[in-house]
């Protein structure tokens, strides 16, 4: 497969983002019929299910066995993030709005750069600022005047942690990786472990899923199967802050689902928790640009 461009790798990190912004309104609308750990197990198993016949597709002789071991480390290590982001963003999902989760979410695009650290990876002065600006709108966003906050935002915010941590691991391994090898195995890893919790915590009714039949279409078929997959694909010739940065969109878009599909509405404390957090998200944007244009 031809190397895509940047321009190439932005327009599916932007896509990927619209996807996942409306797939909050999909996850919102599944939990009033299953749990969450159900949810999750059918669409990420229904996802990973999807891609295996394209996955079996692929010359293997083209790939070389270190290829093929770093793909497998990477899945198993994606697999299990993925498992721990979706799973608390789920649960957050019975208590609060799609809006609110997509933006919370969305925090994890200036925790990216301050956790690429761990990696040796700079950070500088702007991706702090932005950070902090953030923080200032989840506060505003999630915490009422009373200064208590939402449980379905608390474990929303929890699971950005570790979406940032997931886009820092596909970066070290999807441009060495097989893409798709890589999208199967953590697919099949989280669904299997949803499946578990959901059999020893929540009662799994069948006539629930069929009632969540097409919010978990949307999430296995586009949401994951494909989305999940456009990331892993577009991050091979991305920068891992700027790919947060362009995913982080999808907050924008759930809302925009949201307001569209459930008839959320946002009070002006929430609208001002949202500026504050895409103002951070555009000062590490300027940086990562800075940065670059600097090294040219």
């Amino acid at each position: 497969m031809k190397p895509l461009s940047k321009t190439g790798s932005d327009l599916l990190l932007l896509i990927t983002a619209i996807i996942w912004g409306f797939a909050f309104v999909a996850q919102r609308a599944g939990m009033e019929f299953t749990g969450p750990f159900t949810f999750n197990a059918c669409r990420f198993l229904l996802g990973g299910l999807l891609l295996i016949p394209i996955a079996l597709a692929q010359k293997p002789k083209q790939f070389s066995k270190f290829q093929m071991q770093y793909s497998v480390k990477g899945g198993i290590w994606c697999g299990l993030l993925l498992f721990g982001g979706a799973s608390l963003q789920q649960i957050g999902m019975i208590y609060t709005t799609a809006g609110n989760a997509g933006f919370i979410t969305g925090f994890y695009v200036v925790m990216v750069p301050i956790f690429g650290l761990i990696f040796s990876q700079k950070t500088r002065l702007n991706v702090w600022i932005g950070a902090v600006l953030a923080l200032f709108g989840i506060y505003f966003l999630s915490v009422n005047e009373n200064f208590t906050a939402s449980k379905g935002d608390i474990y929303v915010f929890m699971s950005a942690f570790i979406w940032a941590f997931h886009v820092l691991i596909i970066s070290k391994y999807a441009p060495i990786g097989n893409a798709i090898v890589i999208a199967v195995i953590q697919f099949i890893i989280c669904g299997l472990l949803s499946l578990t919790f959901a059999i020893f915590s929540e009662p799994i009714i069948w006539d629930g899923i069929l009632k969540a039949a097409i919010p978990i279409l949307y999430g296995g078929l586009l949401s994951v199967a494909v989305a999940f997959t456009l990331q892993i694909i577009a991050q091979k010739n991305a920068h891992p802050s700027l790919a947060a940065i362009i995913l982080s969109t999808e907050s924008l878009f759930a809302v925009i689902g949201g307001w569209l599909i459930l008839n959320e509405t946002m009070t002006y404390r929430g609208i001002l928790g949202c500026s504050l957090m895409l103002a951070g998200m555009i000062l590490a944007q300027i940086s990562i640009k800075s940065k670059k244009n600097s090294a040219l």
